[in-house]
């Protein structure tokens, strides 16, 4: 049985509220706003398990483990279909048979959050989540009191969410798919009042078939953009320059070439600070320092600039701001020290992330070996289409161990990534690299080889069955 159309809505009167895959981080953080706001919130989810039922419980809401008709007992007045549901799934083919309305995540969030506030979308393939988590802080500390959901959790709220009395609510612009009954982007409901596009690349292979089909989502979401709204762009970028184009309002670039709006000069690092100097129109601005290593988060940093002067925030403010930012967990996160080796984890997986980031470390620990341990885990690392783009992107590291992934289903063999090849190319580079079949081995090889000073960069944008953790205990017995 298929959901009705007509019933894609938010009802006049809503008291419970029921959230099919309430146990994924955006879905949780929702749940939690919602019930701030004074809703009674239920739920659902295949697996309901430590951190997120904690959560959950702590604050008051009942998730079900399964998905079934039982569930919409007592009937709730909405139902948020979380992006993990397929059309199949029981509890779906029971939603269209008792015909609630139903409201995806997207629409849910711009429904009872974003349509009340200013609308502060950052999107793009690489740097999204940094970037608005550094949007969000500056605007706390500029006494501004925002309302934010963000994809990572930020140090300064140790949350990805919060529901602030000020007028402006950032959000992380997704370009992934909404639901099984709206394939298209979810940044598309998030009703952009200005907006930040860092970067545009091919990704997210499973729902896109070539970049020019992201560009087109990307076109799609800058068409939403009110007359008297406000695009900051990465004009550094081709694609970017683009997709905005045709921009139906005022578009400010950002980059290094000097001929932009906002442009990024002096970068330097310096105590495990970065400083820059952000010119605009050409003359000096104002100087910058960040607790973030990289030109790519100066750049991010820029972009945030930007969009608190559009909003009336002093550069003394900002530098403030973006002095105090704490980082994010999971982006370049230092997890621990032992016997004088550092364990760094990092959410990078697209090849550009991978080699930003570890530009980014290779600066920030100077006479350091970089020790890379590598998992291919998304949709888009596991295959093949990206099998060339890696091989240049581990220039700055001095050891690389690559995980096998994971097969997917339904690819053909001749698609999918490969690790021991990656690793046989790194090494025509002169690069020392070796693939792994599971993370025990990578354990063993790195307990084998690791050193005072040196620097361990896990990237991976799952758990890596919590090599973090495994890695610093093994240290500490030596």
């Amino acid at each position: 049985m298929e959901l009705l159309p007509d019933l894609n809505r938010a009802p006049e009167t809503i008291r419970h509220i029921h959230i099919m895959g309430i146990c994924g981080t955006g879905m949780a953080a929702l749940a939690g706003m919602l019930k701030s706001s004074g809703y009674e919130i239920s739920g659902s989810d295949k697996s309901v398990y430590p951190p997120m039922s904690v959560f959950l419980e702590e604050i008051g809401i009942t998730a079900h483990d399964g998905y079934g008709k039982q569930n919409l007992e007592p009937r709730p007045d909405l139902v948020i279909v979380g992006n993990v549901i397929t059309r199949i799934n029981p509890e779906a083919q029971a939603l269209a048979e008792a015909k609630i309305p139903y409201l995806s995540f997207p629409q849910a969030l711009a429904h009872f959050f974003i349509q009340s506030r200013t609308s502060l979308v950052v999107t793009g393939t690489h740097g999204k989540t940094t970037t608005s988590s550094i949007l969000a802080s500056c605007l706390n500390r500029a006494g501004l009191d925002p309302t934010f959901m963000i994809g990572g959790i930020v140090r300064e709220f140790d949350a990805n969410f919060r529901l602030g009395k000020g007028e402006h609510f950032v959000s992380e612009g997704d370009e992934y798919d909404t639901a099984f009954f709206d394939k298209e982007s979810k940044f598309l409901h998030y009703r952009p009042d200005i907006a930040i596009i860092t970067s545009v690349e091919f990704d997210h292979a499973d729902i896109f078939t070539d970049l020019e089909a992201i560009k087109r989502s990307f076109k799609k979401f800058v068409s939403l953009l009110p007359k008297d709204g406000l695009i900051i762009a990465h004009l550094d970028d081709p694609n970017v320059m683009d997709v905005v184009r045709d921009a139906p309002c005022e578009v400010q670039g950002y980059g290094q070439n000097t001929n932009l709006d906002w442009s990024l000069h002096n970068v330097r690092a310096e105590g495990g600070i970065t400083h820059f100097t952000a010119r605009l129109h050409g003359k000096n601005w104002a100087d910058f320092s960040v607790q973030l290593p990289g030109t790519h988060n100066c750049l991010n940093s820029l972009a945030v600039a930007a969009v608190l002067h559009r909003i009336g925030v002093t550069p003394a403010a900002i530098n403030q701001g973006l002095k105090q930012f704490g980082g994010i967990k999971r982006r370049q996160e230092v997890r621990g020290v032992v016997n004088n080796i550092t364990v760094i984890d990092d959410f990078a997986h697209h090849p550009t992330a991978v080699k930003e980031t570890l530009k980014a470390l290779k600066a920030a620990y100077p006479g350091q070996r970089l020790i890379t341990v590598f998992e291919p885990r998304t949709n888009s690392s596991r295959r093949a289409v990206f099998q060339r783009d890696y091989v240049s992107c581990f220039d700055s590291a001095d050891l690389v161990f690559i995980r096998e992934p994971v097969p997917l289903d339904n690819v053909a063999s001749d698609e999918l990534f490969s690790s021991r090849q990656l690793a046989d190319d790194l090494k025509k580079r002169g690069l020392h690299a070796q693939s792994c079949p599971d993370t025990d081995a990578i354990l063993d090889s790195l307990l084998q080889i690791l050193q005072a000073k040196d620097v361990v960069a896990i990237l991976s944008n799952g758990g890596f069955d919590n090599i973090h953790q495994r890695l610093l205990e093994k240290l500490q017995s030596i």
